[in-house]
């Protein structure tokens, strides 16, 4: 949707290439190889940019050196659900019922150190809980095994749930952003059940290689802001569950930072790792 717009601003196509693998690794590695000559550039995630680094046991790039920030692209919470034969009914019956089955729960994620895992742990750490994580090749075998009670918890995009949720077909206990999300009005905020301190959202932003000059940077940026103050693009992002977000460069570099240490944090805690 952005890189459409992008291409009009720009004077010529931006093409997008998926490039996926080791947790976003490979698309990463590519760009970071790029020249720097602005016709290279990134959508990168929260896991790619904040946790990689801190769970994999060696990368081929660092991405705090090897990519350079342009813009925040997009801002995505999560939400909490549980299977329907689950006897709770809040967040906190959740917690107690967990509590009582100390180490028998499991919860689910579209894979390790991607947002859904990393956002899980946080709240399973922020409520004290002994639950075993299974990691899935994507959300959506996750929430079908989630729907069939195989797997008791997960935190899943808010726009990959949105369906089953109003549907009836789970039930979801809280949404892990700031406030309630305007997609399921009803679900109280992660702060509001009682555990403020796990507030988790996931994010894209795009990024170019480290060496990128700065005039290029800011061109590329310009038209990111344009792409992402475009009403077409704002409501198309918005009904796939999403809000488009732009930012300078260095409110960018500093969220970056900010992030990074807070999942590092989380990472060692929960001794996330992959070999």
């Amino acid at each position: 949707m952005i890189a459409e717009r992008m291409g009009q601003t720009l004077g010529q196509p931006v093409v997008v290439e998926n490039r996926g693998g080791s947790g976003g690794n490979i698309g990463g590695e590519m760009v970071a190889r790029a020249a720097p000559d602005g016709h290279t550039i990134l959508m990168g995630v929260t896991g790619l940019l904040t946790t990689n680094p801190h769970i994999y046991r060696s990368m081929s790039f660092d991405p705090a050196k090897d990519l350079a920030p342009v813009s925040m692209a997009y801002t995505s919470d999560l939400v909490i659900v549980v299977p329907n034969s689950l006897p709770v009914r809040s967040l906190q019956d959740f917690v107690a019922y967990a509590r009582a089955r100390h180490g028998q729960l499991s919860f689910g994620s579209s894979g390790h150190g991607a947002s859904t895992h990393t956002a899980a742990e946080l709240f399973r750490l922020q409520a004290g809980l002994d639950m075993q994580h299974v990691p899935y090749r994507g959300s959506g075998a996750a929430i079908n095994d989630l729907m069939a009670g195989t797997i008791q918890m997960m935190a899943i995009q808010i726009a990959g749930a949105a369906g089953q949720i109003r549907d009836g077909q789970v039930k979801a206990l809280a949404a892990t952003g700031p406030r309630r999300h305007p997609l399921i009005p009803d679900v109280p905020s992660i702060g509001e059940a009682g555990f403020p301190g796990a507030v988790a959202t996931s994010w894209g932003c795009v990024m170019a290689p480290g060496s990128t000059p700065v005039p290029i940077i800011a061109r590329l940026n310009q038209s990111v802001v344009d792409a992402l103050s475009t009403p077409t693009v704002q409501q198309r992002l918005s009904n796939a569950g999403v809000d488009g977000e732009a930012s300078t460069p260095d409110a960018l570099t500093a969220l970056l930072e900010a992030e990074r240490e807070k999942w590092g944090r989380v990472v060692k805690e929960a001794r996330i790792s992959v070999d």
